[in-house]
C-alpha cells in the first residue's frame, strides 16, 4: 500500500495508501522528447500501517485503479464543494479553490437546467465562497436526480455531474430530504465475483450495485475502505445511498509515530474525491477497533471533529463491535457515541456469540439516545450444503445462516432507534484467515450469494424483510 513515483529514473513522489487517489505534479521534470514514467507499489502489511496486520479480505497488489496523465493550465480549478448546506433543500453552501492563481479571479457556477448563473470572486489565494439557492428536484433513492454543473474560471472549465439532497438526523430518526427513512444496506467488499480479482471496473460495479438492487437495498457499505470511483458514481445514477469507511479496521496501532497523520490524509482523500457524490451519505472513521489504549479514543475523538469541521451535511460514523451483551441485553457503552451522528454496531448472535434468550425479548440499552443501525450481522454457509442439523452452527449448512436471519429479523421489530441495518455480506469473498478445507477455502461464507452469485436460503429471508420495510 506504498507507492512510489519516478520519471526519467529520477523519484518525484511517494504515497502511502492503496484505496484513494493522489497526484503527483510532473511539470517541473518533463523533458523534450521521450519520457520514462514508473510506479512502484507494494502492498506489504505493516503494524504501524492502515490497515495493520489485522484485516479480513484478501490482500491484492498490484496497480488496480486507474492512472492517468492530466494536463492543466498554469492556474487551474483544484477542488470544489458544491453540495445543500446542512438542513436545507434550496441552499447550497460551498467552496471553490484554484491552483496558481495570485490575484482575485471571478468564478461562474452554471446550472443549465435550472438556469442557475452564479457568480463568486477568490481571494488573493486562490480560494472563493459559494452559496447560492435553487429549486432542486432532491436526490432520492425513488429518484436520483443529477444536473449537469459547470465551474469556469479565467483559464479553466470543469463539467461535473451533481445531485442535491439532504440527509440529517432528529431525534432517534435519519431524515432524507425532510423525510424518515428505513436504511436497507448491504455490506460489499471490492471483489469481483467468479474471477476472484478485484472488481477495477465499472462492468464489476454494475454486477455488485444490480444484486443490491434486487435484494431490495437503498444503501451500499463499502467496506472497509474506500471502493474504486466507478462504484460511487455508478450508485448515484442508480440510486443507491453509500457509505464510506477508512481502512482503520481492528488491531490498528493508535498510539504509533505518524499515525494520526496518516489517518488524517486518508480521511481528507477519501472526502476529497467523493465530497460532491451526493449519494454518499456517511463517512465511516472506524471499524471494530478496542479501547485497549487511551490513545484509540483520542484519535477518533480529534478525527470525528476535523471530518465534522470539513463537512457538516453528511452523517458520521465509527463502528463499534465493543457492546456488552448479557442476559439477552445489549449495552452501548463506548463513550465515543457520544460523538457520533448514528451509533452502529456489529453483532454475530448465534455465530460469534450464542443467543441468550428469544429474539423478541432482546433488550437495549444505550450510553446516548441516537439512531442505530446494525451494521453487520450473520453466519457462515456453503452454498448448496444441507448436511447436518440446521440448529447447530458446526454444519455450516444454509439452513443455519437462514434461521440466523430470521431470528435477526424479529429482533429488529422489537430494537429501540432502529433507523437500519446491513446485513454482512452481498457476496462469499476470498480471505487468507477463512481456511476450513471442506467450508471456506480461502473464503468467508458470510455472503449471501456465492462467489458465483448463487443465492443463498438467507438472502430470501433479507428480501422478503426490506419489501416490508
Amino acid at each position: 500500500y506504498m507507492a512510489d513515483v519516478y520519471l526519467n529514473g529520477q523519484h518525484i513522489g511517494s504515497h502511502e495508501g492503496g484505496f484513494t487517489p493522489f497526484q503527483i505534479e510532473i511539470t517541473g521534470f518533463v523533458k523534450a522528447g521521450d519520457n520514462a514514467l514508473i510506479i512502484r507499489v507494494d502492498n506489504q502489511r505493516r503494524k504501524d500501517g492502515i490497515p495493520g496486520m489485522g484485516y479480513d479480505w484478501f490482500n491484492y497488489g498490484g496497480i488496480t485503479r486507474e492512472v492517468n496523465l492530466i494536463e492543466a493550465p498554469l492556474e487551474f480549478i483544484d477542488d470544489y464543494f458544491i453540495q445543500l448546506a446542512k438542513n436545507s433543500n434550496s441552499v447550497v453552501s460551498g467552496w471553490i479553490r484554484l491552483n496558481g492563481s495570485d490575484s482575485k479571479e471571478n468564478i461562474t457556477i452554471k446550472i443549465p437546467e435550472l438556469k442557475i448563473n452564479y457568480t463568486t470572486q477568490t481571494s488573493e489565494n486562490g480560494f472563493a465562497e459559494v452559496r447560492f439557492s435553487g429549486k432542486f428536484h432532491l436526490w432520492s433513492p425513488d429518484d436520483p436526480k443529477l444536473y449537469k454543473v459547470i465551474i469556469a474560471s479565467a483559464n479553466d472549465t470543469v463539467e461535473d455531474e451533481i445531485g442535491f439532497r439532504n440527509i440529517q438526523v432528529s431525534g432517534s430518526r435519519i431524515l432524507l430530504n425532510g423525510k424518515p427513512i428505513f436504511i436497507k444496506g448491504v455490506n460489499i467488499h471490492e471483489e469481483r465475483p467468479i474471477q476472484a480479482a478485484r472488481a477495477c471496473t465499472e462492468a464489476d460495479a454494475l454486477i455488485l450495485l444490480n444484486w443490491a438492487k434486487e435484494l431490495g437495498c437503498n444503501l451500499v457499505r463499502l467496506a472497509h475502505y474506500p471502493h474504486s470511483e466507478h462504484i460511487v458514481r455508478l450508485a448515484e445514477k442508480m440510486g443507491i445511498m453509500v457509505w464510506d469507511e477508512i481502512p482503520v479496521y481492528q488491531h490498528i496501532e493508535f498510539a504509533s509515530s505518524g499515525f494520526r497523520k496518516k489517518m488524517e490524509n486518508m480521511m481528507n482523500e477519501m472526502m476529497r474525491r467523493d465530497r460532491n457524490r451526493c449519494s454518499v451519505v456517511v463517512w465511516s472513521l472506524s471499524n471494530e477497533t478496542y479501547t485497549t489504549t487511551p490513545e484509540r479514543s483520542e484519535v477518533l475523538v480529534e478525527m470525528t471533529e476535523k471530518c465534522r469541521a470539513q463537512d457538516s451535511s453528511r452523517l458520521i460514523t465509527s463502528v463499534l463491535s465493543n457492546q456488552k451483551y448479557e442476559n439477552n441485553t445489549f449495552e452501548v457503552w463506548d463513550p465515543i457515541c457520544r460523538l457520533l451522528d448514528i451509533i452502529c454496531i456489529n453483532e454475530y448472535l448465534n455465530w460469534y456469540v450464542p443467543r441468550q434468550g428469544n429474539p423478541s425479548e432482546t433488550r437495549w440499552k444505550f450510553i446516548v439516545e441516537k439512531p442505530l443501525i446494525i451494521s453487520e450481522f450473520g453466519g457462515e454457509a456453503k452454498f448448496g450444503s444441507d448436511y447436518g442439523p440446521g440448529d447447530e452452527a458446526a454444519w455450516w449448512n444454509e439452513e443455519y445462516q437462514e434461521n440466523i436471519y430470521r431470528e435477526q429479523v424479529e429482533m429488529f421489530a422489537v430494537t429501540p432507534n432502529l433507523v437500519g441495518v446491513c446485513p454482512w455480506l452481498l457476496v462469499d469473498y476470498r480471505s487468507p484467515v477463512r481456511m476450513h478445507p471442506l467450508y471456506q477455502g480461502g473464503y468467508n461464507r458470510k455472503g449471501l450469494l456465492s462467489e458465483f452469485g448463487e443465492k443463498k436460503k438467507a438472502w430470501f429471508v433479507i428480501r422478503d424483510y426490506y419489501k416490508s420495510r
